[in-house]
């Protein structure tokens, strides 16, 4: 049956119902949304979200707001109905892999359930998608209604949440192109990718030797980058030589020697050439 009548409260909205309902567009290809606050229309319904006073995800009841809460994760984030929602439904979500899902749940909806719960303890500063969907709102000052508003923030999230559910899964995916890489590196200090893969997480988890990264660009030129001391950091375990910062074509190959080098940036932490094997000689220098 993909016919239902899915029920959240009317009114003002946040994000924890707008993502809720988010997540069920692409669960169930068609339903019908009320938003309402009757209670004779919440018990008619197939699923209620963030109204209803009611937790119970075999009768469809996605609630928080009842005495005593429901229920919270182990690092003591609450659930809001966004993280009810998603224990049921994300793993189908993300077709039924597991630590897609865990990750979803970790960057997105474990977030969005603190500051919608006023759990905020090291929730990050600075505008976050809970604000955003805020905005959706109508102010007092429009003449908008609160349900083409909800449609219009539904749209929205619906998109966010394709884009974390892809980049999730394309981090998790890529760490075992990168393991195979680094245990196949002939020097295990410069790890060579045949296709751009997201790499710094997996070098830094299983590989203290790494210096350098090599792989294509999308242009089809070759790039060398700098494995940073940790992720996140600006500092390199060791940079470019020096002597290359900011240097560009004739100038640097000159300076190296390389026939077809490129550019070198000014920080150090990345260079190219046309070819591979070019690319290969920069990292050789670079090692000296």
């Amino acid at each position: 049956m993909t016919d239902k009548t899915i029920v959240t409260h009317s009114g003002n909205f946040h994000a924890d119902d707008v993502f809720s309902v988010a997540t069920l567009k692409n669960v169930y290809p068609n339903f019908t949304l009320v938003r309402t606050r009757h209670k004779d229309i919440i018990a008619r319904a197939d699923i209620v979200i963030d109204v209803g006073g009611e937790y119970d995800p075999d009768a469809g009841r996605f609630d928080h707001h009842q005495r005593g809460g429901a229920g919270a994760r182990e690092n003591g984030i609450p659930f809001s109905s966004f993280g009810l929602i998603w224990q049921k439904y994300g793993l189908a979500l993300c077709e039924g892999n597991q630590e897609v899902a865990d990750a979803i749940d970790a960057g997105l909806v474990s977030t969005i359930d603190a500051i919608d719960c006023g759990y905020t303890e090291g929730v990050s500063e600075g505008i976050s998608l809970s604000q955003t969907i805020s905005m959706f709102n109508p102010t007092w000052q429009e003449d908008s209604q609160y349900d083409d508003c909800f449609n219009e923030a539904v749209a929205f999230a619906s998109r966010i949440l394709k884009r974390f559910i892809a980049a999730a899964s394309g981090g998790i995916n890529a760490k075992s192109i990168v393991a195979e890489a680094i245990a196949n590196a002939a020097d295990p200090r410069v790890i060579v990718l045949e296709k751009y893969t997201p790499w710094k997480k997996t070098v830094h988890a299983l590989s203290e030797q790494a210096l350098y990264v090599i792989y294509p660009s999308d242009t089809g030129q070759w790039r060398i980058q700098t494995v940073p001391i940790e992720p996140g950091s600006f500092e390199n375990r060791k940079s470019l030589p020096k002597e290359w910062a900011g240097l560009s074509d004739e100038a640097l190959q000159q300076a190296t020697g390389i026939a077809d080098a490129m550019f070198c940036h000014n920080g150090l932490f990345i260079a190219g050439a046309e070819s591979f094997e070019s690319t290969m000689k920069m990292a050789s220098i670079a090692l000296q």
